[in-house]
C-alpha cells in the first residue's frame, strides 16, 4: 500500500465556531498519528468563512506537544505573504521543539483573493523564484552546511535557532512548470490534484525528469494531494460529503456559501443535478466505503507514480473525519 498522509485545512463543520474547528484539528492530528499516517499537513488559508487555517505555523506549534511520531508540516505556507527570513526563522523554531518531524511546504499563490492578498501585503508571485532561493538559502545556512554568496547583501544574517537539522522542504504544485522547478530545486514535491482540476501524472513525471539532487534530498518524493472520505457505506459517505459539495459548488457559481447542515446541502445539490460544474467537483474527489476509497487511492498513486498521498480530512464532523481516517488507514 502507498504511504498515506493528511492535509487539513481545519474546516468549520455543522454549526460550530471557527475556534471549535481549531481545535478538532488537533483532535484529527492525534488520531492520524494513533492510526499510522505518515505526515499530518495543515494549510493556509484567508478570509474563508469555512476554513480557519491562515496560520498553519502556530497549529504546528501546538501539535509538536500533543503527538510524538507523526512528521508535522505546511501544505502550505503561501510564501510570497512573508519575508523569506522570518518563514525560516518560523520552522527553524519548530524544527528545535520536534527535530527531524517538521516538513516545510510552500506555495507560490496567495491562499486569499487579490483585496485580502493586498492586506497581507503580499508580493507578487512573480516574486516567488527569489523568496524561495533565500528562504533555501536561510535552512540551509542555519544547519551550517550552505551559506549565502559572501557577496550577498544578507551575508552574515542567519536563520535562528541553529540546531543539527533543518526542516525538510516541499513545493505544493499545481502544474506540470511548478512541478519541474521543484525538481530542478532538488525538494519535495506534492501536485494539489483538487485545485488543479487535472491528473497528477504529468506534473509527477515533470518532477521526476527535472529532478537534481540537493542537500535537502539526494532521491526525487513525489505526493499528490487529493479530497477522500470514505464511511461505512457509499450512501453514508455521499451524504457525509454533501456540504463540501455543495459549498464548493457555490463559490465556483459565485455565490460563496457554507452549508452547515446536510439536508440543506443536499436540496441545493438537487438544483444542480447534471450542471458540469458539480460533476467536476465530484471527479476531483473520492467519495465511497472503505475499501472502494483505499483501492482507488492506490489506482491513483499506482497510474501517477507518486511516492506518498495526502487526503484530505474532510467530512461535516469531527466523527466523521476520524471514522474515515480509520476506514482507509495504511496497512
Amino acid at each position: 500500500m502507498t504511504q498515506l498522509s493528511v492535509l487539513d485545512l481545519s474546516p468549520v463543520g455543522g454549526t460550530n465556531t471557527q475556534a471549535h474547528a481549531v481545535r478538532e484539528t488537533i483532535e484529527v492530528a492525534k488520531a492520524a498519528e494513533r492510526l499510522g499516517y505518515n505526515r499530518f499537513w495543515l494549510a493556509e488559508h484567508h478570509n474563508i468563512e469555512g476554513l480557519a487555517s491562515p496560520a498553519p505555523e502556530i497549529l504546528i506549534a501546538a501539535l509538536t506537544q500533543a503527538t510524538s511520531t507523526i512528521r508535522l508540516g505546511s501544505g502550505g505556507v503561501m510564501l510570497v505573504n512573508y519575508s523569506p527570513l522570518k518563514v525560516a526563522e518560523v520552522f527553524m523554531e519548530l524544527e528545535a521543539l520536534a527535530p527531524g518531524r517538521i516538513d516545510l511546504g510552500v506555495g507560490r499563490a496567495l491562499g486569499a483573493d487579490g483585496r485580502t492578498g493586498a492586506a497581507l501585503r503580499s508580493a507578487s508571485s512573480e516574486a516567488f523564484p527569489h523568496y524561495f532561493a533565500l528562504l533555501n538559502a536561510w535552512l540551509l545556512d542555519a544547519s551550517g552546511r550552505e551559506p549565502l554568496g559572501a557577496d550577498h547583501p544578507a551575508k552574515g544574517i542567519r536563520a535562528h535557532p541553529t540546531g543539527p537539522s533543518h526542516p525538510d522542504l516541499f513545493m505544493l504544485c499545481s502544474s506540470a512548470d511548478s512541478a519541474a522547478f521543484a525538481g530542478q530545486a532538488g525538494v519535495g514535491m506534492v501536485f494539489a490534484e483538487f485545485i488543479a482540476r487535472s491528473e497528477g501524472g504529468p506534473a509527477v513525471a515533470a518532477y521526476r525528469k527535472a529532478f537534481t539532487p540537493s542537500p535537502f534530498r539526494t532521491d526525487p518524493m513525489a505526493a499528490i494531494a487529493t479530497i477522500a472520505l470514505a464511511a461505512d457505506t457509499e450512501a453514508e459517505a455521499r451524504r457525509l460529503d454533501a456540504p463540501r459539495r455543495a459549498s464548493t459548488l457555490a463559490t465556483a457559481t459565485g455565490q460563496r456559501r457554507r452549508f452547515p447542515v446536510i439536508p440543506e446541502a443536499l436540496a441545493y445539490l438537487a438544483e444542480f443535478e447534471g450542471h458540469p460544474e458539480l460533476a467536476a467537483i465530484e471527479a476531483r474527489s473520492i467519495v465511497g466505503d472503505g475499501g472502494a476509497v483505499r483501492r482507488r487511492l492506490e489506482e491513483k498513486a499506482q497510474a501517477s507514480g507518486a511516492d506518498e498521498i495526502f487526503v484530505m480530512a474532510s467530512g461535516p464532523s469531527l466523527e466523521a473525519r476520524i471514522r474515515s481516517l480509520e476506514l482507509i488507514k495504511p496497512a
